[in-house]
């Protein structure tokens, strides 16, 4: 594996071997900057000869990878960044609580619904789109801070998420009006068209209950998730429509939860801000991409899929750990807990320890999830998943902090390396 290098000035150069940099690090010509990915500073003026480097981005909205490349495909950086989804639900917490708070504390206060000159912005993103667009460009920024890259190769998709619900529209016969008459064409709305669909009649009791007044039920609750699409959607009357919410009667039938197509959505925000960002950068597809990883018989990963992005689809060689990272937030935000906020939220260090810290436990590395004031801990790995120690001895089954080493201190990702697959041919 290889090591990062940077000038004295922090400009970076091409990486080194581990050899290398232990004698640099031993002669006191370098000094460690960042343990995950290794890389050391030198101390000293040095020529700054570079060769030329192109770096693979494969674009996601759940997760994207990255990988680097030398002149003879050989891949001399490798990631795989999982970015937050979790913000909408955290600000809808937020809300929550603060209007309760407001109501608890300031009654007199009145709602105010004019503020709202941030959501008039111009080129305003709602703050799970810059969140992931960060993610994006904070990925290819620290790329370039410790490799001199001289290309940047984006693969982005254009999504059409009408065409996605309703495949008809890929025959050009169809293609031509199919954009301009939807589902709906010729009603006033979904329910206009769905008893339309099903002949303004009970689809359980076929009229035998002489009830006219119709509703439209969700097959799938929109409590479950169910989704507004017609093909969730039938005509009850009101009497067996208040059965079926009773329990009374039972409908087999099969409904529709809702789509993903937010991601979609996302997909098409996050190429054209990327590609305004690095208008150098070079667009290529995720067609071509799968072209080219099944003709070299290569399995479906991300980190895969950047390897082939930046090769093009030629043979390369892996000499470089996989770095997973993980978008966490940059603090503690929460200060009280309890049904009425009334415990104060220890966000400090606790014997020197805080949240999201690195840590290594009995020679393996983890993640702080959660501390305790008596002492120990709960830890996770990089994907956020907690680590059980129950085949652990009596007395270690839960991890104690006077026994973890502190790695390396918060950020706002974690990162942890593994080895993969050395050679792909």
């Amino acid at each position: 594996m290889l090591v990062y290098v940077v000038t004295k000035d922090k400009r970076p150069l091409m990486p080194c071997t581990p050899v290398i940099a232990r004698l640099l690090l031993k002669q006191e010509k370098a000094k460690v900057k960042r343990r995950d990915p290794f890389t050391i500073q030198l101390l000293y003026e040095t020529t700054e000869y570079r060769q030329d480097l192109e770096l693979g981005v494969d674009t996601g909205s759940g997760k994207f990878a990255t990988a680097v490349r030398t002149e003879q495909n050989e891949i001399v950086y490798l990631s795989e960044v999982a970015v937050r989804n979790d913000i909408t639900s955290k600000m809808t917490e937020r809300r929550t609580k603060r209007r309760s708070r407001r109501h608890r504390k300031t009654r007199y206060r009145k709602p105010r619904f004019d503020n709202r000159r941030n959501s008039k912005r111009k080129d305003r993103f709602s703050p799970t789109m810059q969140s992931k667009i960060h993610s994006h460009v904070k990925e290819i920024e620290y790329i370039q801070s410790i490799l001199p890259i001289t290309r940047i190769i984006l693969e982005t998709g254009q999504f059409d998420p009408h065409r996605m619900k309703n495949p008809a529209l890929a025959d050009p016969n169809v293609r031509h009006w199919g954009y301009q008459k939807g589902p709906n064409y010729g009603y006033e709305n979904t329910r206009a068209m769905v008893l339309d669909r099903d002949n303004h009649q009970c689809q359980c009791c076929h009229g035998k209950r002489k009830d006219r007044h119709l509703e439209v039920h969700h097959i799938v609750f929109r409590s479950q998730g169910g989704s507004d699409d017609a093909k969730n959607l039938i005509t009850l009357c009101h009497t067996c429509h208040q059965a079926l919410h009773k329990g009374k009667i039972h409908l087999d039938l099969e409904g529709m939860e809702k789509g993903t197509l937010k991601y979609a959505t996302q997909m098409n925000s996050i190429r054209k801000q990327l590609l305004r960002r690095y208008p150098e950068a070079i667009e290529t597809y995720g067609y071509i991409t799968k072209a080219n990883r099944l003709a070299m018989d290569l399995p479906k990963e991300h980190y895969i899929d950047a390897c082939v992005i930046v090769t093009e689809g030629r043979p390369f060689t892996i000499n470089s750990l996989l770095y997973r990272k993980k978008c966490v937030s940059a603090g503690d935000f929460q200060q009280y807990h309890g049904e009425r906020s009334e415990i104060r939220q220890t966000t400090g260090k606790i014997m020197g320890f805080r949240k999201y810290d690195k840590v290594r436990y009995f020679g393996k590395y983890y993640f702080i999830k959660g501390r305790m004031s008596t002492g120990y801990a709960v830890l996770m790995d990089v994907n956020g998943d907690t680590v059980k120690f129950s085949d652990m001895p009596w007395g270690f089954k839960t991890p104690k902090l006077e026994r973890m080493e502190r790695i390396q201190a918060r950020s706002t990702w974690m990162v942890m390396g593994e080895k993969v697959t050395p050679n792909i041919v």
